[in-house]
């Protein structure tokens, strides 16, 4: 690559969401001369592009539920301010709950949210078979609704945000696989790159499931595991109401939502082992299609229409990891631990902040820092999928 840089102020490793809203987010601020870099041949192909595309305010955790109430209005505005449709629908999400335990958790959940002013519904089991009577919830003791929960598209919200980088002067570069970092001391001197050496002040980890490996290049290591969920559609389902919710089974991960005329459902392997495997368990889809038609018989009258698999970056407290590391001028966003994509828009803004000014403001993120795991100031969060 011909005209490929050799210097650069920021270099930006990972083009999903997290990276290409990053680079908004600084050049926006008027930061000069960053390079974003993707492995893949497209943007937003690794782990956004692979995602549910679901986005939710219900949280277990005050941090999360504030980053929701940041990001989400975002992605409401994001057509106007970007120019990009990105197809934003409050279907809402419905959550069943089948388990004492869990009820027990999720009372204490909306109690949270309600005092965050997101104003989640407590259903109780005959609600939840009333709103879904073409599902069978005959176990169902109670569930949450919040109707402002929804979907939209992963690839529309990536290159809304490459479109206006490209415009603001970043140089996004696909294609590009990050092999090395040359170190002066605890800093990054410059990245090694398949396509050439980019000397820089500043890089910013953006790889999703691929973090650890960026960061064990500087010698450092992440909690951030990489876990296979896959998930699949069906063709065309006219039976399936228009108003059809984002339905969770919440004990079994196991989770149905409307995808064009058909539907999207997927559920989480409990027994899945740490990798990059993007591959499809055709075992495992088996079992999701069997519990699947268990719960919404209407399925067995749909054919398979795709099927796919990708990575969530989890850790060890279903949190993500903001801010600065060890390596000296190396700097992280990641570890989201499956609800990435969603708060992508918040946490791009977040570590422009974090960057610029030292601290992040929008929202306080600060025990969201990679020393949380060794001091054992570690955040659960209960509701993840």
């Amino acid at each position: 690559m011909s005209d490929f840089p050799k210097t650069a102020n920021i270099v930006i490793i990972g083009g999903g969401v997290m990276g290409a809203s990053t680079a908004y987010h600084l050049a926006q601020r008027g930061v000069k001369d960053i390079v974003l870099l993707e492995k893949e041949e497209f943007f937003g192909q690794g782990a956004t592009g692979r995602c549910a595309g679901g986005v939710r305010y219900q949280f277990a955790t005050d941090v999360n539920i504030r980053l929701s109430q940041a990001s989400l209005p975002m992605l409401e505005r994001f057509k106007d301010e970007l120019g990009q449709a990105i197809d934003y629908v409050q279907c809402g999400y419905l959550f069943a709950l089948t388990s004492e335990k869990d009820v027990k958790n999720f009372k204490h959940n909306v109690d949270l949210q309600h005092s965050l002013g997101v104003e989640t519904e407590w259903l109780s089991g005959d609600e939840i078979r009333a709103r879904l009577p073409m599902m069978h919830f005959e176990d169902a003791i109670a569930g949450t609704f919040n109707a402002k929960d929804g979907l939209c598209d992963p690839n529309g919200v990536v290159m809304g945000y490459i479109n206006a980088d490209s415009k603001l002067g970043v140089r996004c570069i696909s294609g590009v696989a990050v092999t090395g970092l040359q170190m002066a001391g605890d800093k990054i001197s410059a990245v090694e790159t398949n396509q050439g050496v980019i000397e820089c002040q500043t890089v910013v980890n953006c790889a999703g499931p691929w973090a650890g490996q960026i960061s064990a290049m500087g010698g450092l290591e992440l909690p951030i595991t990489p876990i296979r969920r896959q998930m699949l559609t069906t063709t065309p389902l006219p039976d399936l109401p228009a108003d059809f919710p984002f339905v969770i089974d919440f004990a079994q991960s196991l989770y149905f939502h409307r995808e064009g005329e058909g539907l999207l459902t997927g559920m989480s392997n409990p027994g899945e082992s740490a990798g990059f495997d993007q591959s499809v368990d055709a075992d495992w889809e088996l079992v999701n299609l069997d519990r699947a038609a268990e719960r919404l018989p209407l399925l067995e009258r749909a054919g398979l229409a795709a099927h796919w698999a990708g990575l969530y970056e989890v850790t060890p407290d279903a949190h993500p990891i903001f801010g600065k590391t060890p390596i000296g001028n190396m700097y992280l966003v990641g570890g989201f631990s499956g609800h990435g994509f969603m708060h992508g828009p918040v946490a791009g803004l977040l570590m422009s902040e974090i960057i610029l000014d030292g601290v992040s403001k929008t929202v306080d993120v600060s025990m969201l820092d990679l020393a949380r795991f060794e001091e054992g100031r570690l955040i659960q969060e209960y509701n993840v999928i």
